[in-house]
């Protein structure tokens, strides 16, 4: 049991390390890919395109007729004169707030793992059978009123309710996934 439980926890705990690893990375690929150039400001001086021709680009980007327009020539207005570049252009990195790839990783498998390390206590101290099954659905009840109650505060609903509906879906889980072992004859015998 207490090797079982270790496995699950390292394997889910990887998983969602990797996961979360590749989510993070393809989003700020994608961010990064639809970023325009920081120099492409300065080169609607050299096109030669009209107000009109600049609002149907923003209609097709999806902005309103009005807002299209309105934007195209706020853009064309501040070109004027053109001043020639002063040197390189410094490239922020705007996306930040996406985190990178191997911070989320780490994070993800270490909350996995320090949840998913409660289920288990029990057996590494020790306890076997029906009283261990006990302590670890007790820890693990706590632990998701806990979660919940805290989710509840920080979104500024109720602890209570949040509390009981992070117990009801964490138990509802842990149900369908030991019905779910016993219709694939993996429990014990």
């Amino acid at each position: 049991m207490l090797l079982s439980g270790i496995a699950g926890l390292l394997a889910g705990a990887l998983s969602m390390g990797a996961g979360e690893y590749v989510s993070v990375r393809s989003q700020r690929e994608l961010l990064e890919a639809s970023a325009p150039h920081p120099e492409a400001g300065r080169a609607v001086a050299d096109l030669d395109v009209d107000a009109n021709e600049l609002a149907l680009v923003y209609r097709a980007r999806g902005m309103s007729e009005a807002e299209a327009t309105e934007h195209a020539a706020h853009v064309l207005s501040g070109i004027g004169e053109r001043h020639p570049s002063t040197g390189p252009v410094t490239v922020t990195d705007d996306h930040e707030a996406v985190g990178n790839g191997l911070s989320a990783a780490v994070s993800s498998f270490l909350f996995f793992a320090s949840g998913a390390i409660i289920p288990v206590l029990p057996f590494l101290f020790g306890m076997q059978g029906w009283a261990a099954i006990a302590v670890a659905g007790t820890l693990v009840g706590l632990a998701l009123l806990g979660t919940g109650a805290v989710v509840g505060v920080l979104s500024g609903a109720s602890p209570g309710k949040r509390a009981f509906r992070q117990l009801a879906i964490g138990f509802g889980a842990a149900v369908v996934t030991y019905a779910l072992g016993l219709l694939f004859g993996t429990g014990s015998a």
